[in-house]
C-alpha cells in the first residue's frame, strides 16, 4: 500500500510503503513463534497467574505446617526433621517445578533431577542410619 504527501502534489510525491504484519511459517521456529505469542494472550497470564498464586499459598501453607509440625505436634526432634525434610522437599518440587519451569524442560533436565533425587535421598538415609546404629535400634 502506497501513501502520497497530498502537500506536494506528484512531481514532489513521498511514497511510503506499509506492510501488514502475517506470521512466516516457511521458516525454522516459525511454530515456536506462533507458540510465543499465545504466551501473551490475556487468558494465558491470567491463569498462568492464578497457578503462580496457588503456589504462594501452598509455599506459605507448607511453611506454616514446618513450623507447626515442631511446635504443635512436639514430635522427637529425629521425626520432627523428616517431617520438616519432607515438607522440605515438596516445596523444592512446588519452586523448581513451576517458578524455574522446570515441569516444562526437556529429557536432560529429568535426568539430571532424577539424579539429583537419588543423591538426595542417599545422603538422607545416611545420618539416619548412623543415628540408628548409635541408639541401638
Amino acid at each position: 500500500m502506497a501513501l502520497q504527501n497530498p502537500e506536494h502534489g506528484r512531481s514532489g510525491a513521498i511514497d511510503v510503503v506499509v506492510h501488514e504484519h502475517k506470521p512466516r511459517t516457511d521458516v525454522p521456529g516459525a511454530a515456536h513463534a506462533a507458540a510465543h505469542d499465545a504466551h501473551n494472550d490475556p487468558e494465558h497470564i491470567r491463569r498462568e497467574t492464578r497457578v503462580y498464586l496457588f503456589v504462594f499459598a501452598s509455599l506459605a501453607v507448607l511453611t506454616g505446617l514446618t513450623v507447626g509440625a515442631y511446635y504443635w505436634f512436639h514430635l522427637p526432634i529425629e521425626y520432627a526433621i523428616i517431617v520438616a525434610l519432607s515438607i522440605a522437599s515438596i516445596k523444592g518440587f512446588l519452586v523448581a517445578g513451576f517458578f524455574m519451569h522446570l515441569l516444562s524442560e526437556k529429557k536432560l533436565i529429568y535426568s539430571v533431577l532424577i539424579l539429583t533425587i537419588a543423591f538426595f535421598i542417599f545422603l538422607m538415609i545416611l545420618p539416619i542410619t548412623a543415628m540408628h546404629s548409635r541408639l541401638g535400634y
